[in-house]
Parts: C-alpha cells; sequence; structure tokens
C-alpha cells in the first residue's frame, strides 16, 4: 500500500499503556503493509522504531502523563515529511495541534479517542473542570477529518459535544498470544504452583495500579474462601495496595502482586487465573478484558464503560452494578463454585473475539483511512 502517514501520538515508548500499545500495533501493520511513516511524541527510547523516523517533543509531567509542547516546528514537520493522512492517537494539547495543522495544509486527519479524561477529572477531584474539558475535546476533535471512537457510547458522546465526524473502531488482541491452550503449559502450571499451592482457586487482575482502575474494590472478595487474589500491573498505586491488602486477615498469604508483565509471561498469568476480574468504570475501551477473554477465561467486570461494549451479560461474562458494594463478590463465587460454567463461559469468551485479530482490526482502519482520503478529495473538488 503506498501510503505516508505522520503519526502523532501523546504516549509512547518507554511508558506503556493502552495508548501505546495501539499505537505500537499500529506500526506493525504499517511495516507489514509497506506504509511509510514519521511518528511524532514526547518520549522515545530512540530516533527511529522500526526503521520509522522519531520526532521527540518537549513535554512536562502531569500525573501520570507526559504532556507534549508543541511548538511551530509542528506543521513544519508534517509538511516536509508530505504525508497522505495524519494519524492523531488520544489527542490533548500536541495531538490537538496536529489536527488543526493537518487542516491548514488540507491533509486529511484520523483523530482515535482513546482517553475518557472527564472520568479521570472527577477521579483525581477535578469535576468542576468537566465542562470546559467537554469543550477541549469539542475543539479538539471537531476539525478532525474523521473521529474514531471504540465503542458506541463514546462515538455517543462526541456526537452530543457537537463534533460532526464520528464513527466506531474497536481494539484489537493478539490471538496467538492470548490462548485457552496456554492453560496448560509449563509456565502456566509453575505460576498455578507458586500461586496457589494448596489448590486454590485463582482470581486475577491485570491493568495499572491507579486511582481510576479501582482495584482497592478485590478486597471485596476476600471473603470468598479458598480463593489465592494476583494483581498484575504496577502504577502509583501499587504501594498502597499491597498495605491495605496484607492487613486483611490473611491478606500477605493471599494476595500476590507481580508488577508489570509483557509477552510470555503476561500470557502465562493470564492463563493461570480461574476467574478475570476488572474494576474501573472509567475505561473507553479494556483492553485487558479482550486480553482475558482471548484466553478462554470467565470475567466479572462494571456494567459501565468500555466493558458494556464488550461484555454480553451471562454470556461471555458477568457485569456487576458498579455502585452496589458487594456486587462483584456472587458473580465471582457462582464462577469459583462451577466447573462446567467457567468453561460455557470461558468458551463464549475466546468466540467472541475471534473476528478481532489485531491485523483485522488494522485492517479496518485503513479502509477508515480510504474514507477520509476521499472526504477530503470531495471538499477540494468542490472548492
Amino acid at each position: 500500500m503506498s501510503l505516508r502517514v505522520v503519526l502523532v501520538t501523546e504516549s509512547f515508548l518507554p511508558s506503556l499503556n493502552g495508548v501505546t500499545n495501539s499505537v505500537l500495533r499500529i506500526l506493525d501493520t504499517y511495516r507489514q503493509r509497506g506504509i511509510e511513516a514519521l511518528i511524532i511524541a514526547p518520549t522515545a527510547p530512540s530516533p527511529r522504531y522500526l526503521g520509522f523516523e522519531v520526532i521527540r517533543t518537549a513535554s512536562f509531567p502531569l500525573k501520570q502523563f507526559n504532556v507534549a509542547v508543541p511548538g511551530l516546528w509542528l506543521q513544519n514537520a508534517i509538511a516536509d515529511f508530505n504525508p497522505g493522512l495524519v494519524h492523531v492517537a488520544s489527542p490533548f494539547i500536541l495531538g490537538g495541534q496536529a489536527i488543526a495543522a493537518a487542516e491548514r495544509l488540507g491533509i486529511p486527519s484520523v483523530a482515535i479517542y482513546q482517553t475518557e479524561l472527564s472520568g479521570y477529572m472527577e477521579r483525581y477531584n477535578l469535576a468542576a473542570a468537566k465542562p470546559l474539558l467537554d469543550l477541549a475535546v469539542a475543539t479538539i476533535h471537531g476539525p478532525a477529518t474523521l473521529n474514531l471512537a471504540p465503542t458506541k457510547q463514546t462515538a455517543d458522546y462526541l456526537r452530543g459535544l457537537g463534533v460532526e465526524s464520528v464513527d466506531v473502531w474497536g481494539r484489537g488482541v493478539d490471538l496467538d498470544l492470548f490462548h485457552p491452550n496456554r492453560k496448560s503449559e509449563a509456565a502456566t502450571q509453575e505460576l498455578r504452583k507458586q500461586w496457589a499451592p494448596g489448590g486454590q482457586k485463582i482470581v486475577g487482575y491485570v491493568g495499572r495500579l491507579a486511582a481510576e482502575k479501582q482495584v482497592h474494590r478485590m478486597a471485596e472478595l476476600f471473603s470468598l474462601e479458598d480463593v489465592h487474589f494476583v494483581i498484575v500491573g504496577d502504577g502509583p498505586e501499587r504501594k498502597r495496595l499491597e498495605t491495605e491488602f496484607v492487613a486483611l486477615p490473611g491478606g500477605g498469604d493471599r494476595v500476590t502482586f507481580t508488577g508489570k508483565l509483557t509477552g510470555l509471561e503476561l500470557a502465562a498469568a493470564y492463563a493461570a487465573f480461574d476467574v478475570f476480574v476488572h474494576f474501573g468504570t472509567e475505561e473507553t475501551f479494556g483492553q485487558t478484558i479482550q486480553e482475558a477473554q482471548a484466553t478462554g477465561l470467565p470475567l466479572v467486570a462494571p456494567a459501565s464503560g468500555g466493558p458494556l461494549f464488550l461484555v454480553d451479560h451471562g454470556q461471555n461474562g458477568f457485569l456487576a452494578h458498579p455502585s452496589n458494594a458487594g456486587a462483584f463478590t456472587p458473580l465471582v463465587e457462582n464462577l469459583l463454585a462451577d466447573d462446567d460454567l467457567r468453561g460455557r463461559i470461558g468458551e463464549n469468551a475466546r468466540r467472541s473475539v475471534l473476528k478481532k485479530s489485531w491485523e483485522a482490526n488494522n485492517g479496518l482502519l485503513l479502509e477508515h483511512y480510504g474514507r477520509a482520503m476521499e472526504m477530503v478529495a470531495g471538499r477540494l473538488e468542490l472548492a
């Protein structure tokens, strides 16, 4: 495919999160399809990635993020590369400037709405700023040729702000890395021996340990007997969570914090779980839910945000009412007590993501690129 793309992202390596992961998968597709790319990001471990040039911008830390500071050079960098399209991942300050620059240059832009900022503002006691944030989101996304939201719910949010050009594009999942067959592998069995030497069931969580993920709610499940809890991930809340969980009755022996895992180690961890749990109510999507589903895991997640798009209650998982204290416990308990139910839900979970490989998902993204370029070409013809 003969195409040149400037990919502008608010998050990149060495930071690993949902935005970075999606960007890396998109860049894999670029390389496979012969697409030329220039990457512009606030952080980067080297000036090239997969052979693509990386321009690292100035940035400053805000909470756990690096916020890029664009300059007048941004439009020049885009123009000099002469792309057919500008892809903007989770636009904020840098991405907003890139969208505006693309519009001035007459270059089509595709903006990926990925971070539900208003929920984060409320979580960090900044709810009073939500009207201003909504205005900022509308201002940033409004000029984009095409905006892609991960769910119908988030697409409706953008439309409600007056953003006109919006479509739905979800996220892919690695169906080979995350696979039910890993449950029988030696690495997985070794983890089960480490975590549950007495044959306990294992309930696990994977994700960042930050306030908005609400991992503290795992404590609600400590009333369940013969269960070991595993928390995979790292983040600003880790020390506090470790202190809280160890202080619970038997907590020191009942919970394991693994830190961040990636690749085969992460896949083995998923495969070692009996049930996966996810507590965050502010997810625009929920990538770890898809990874658990690909592994064939039964899961319980809140009936809020991204999980509503991914989980069919009673079919490929269960949804708990997030505002009800203890709502997760009976659902997890029922799964742990019924081998047949876990097996059926797990099989359905795997089946529900079989058409969501990264290859298929990014193929849809390239179709959206084509649509955006046609939209701009049509406008130029009418001008």
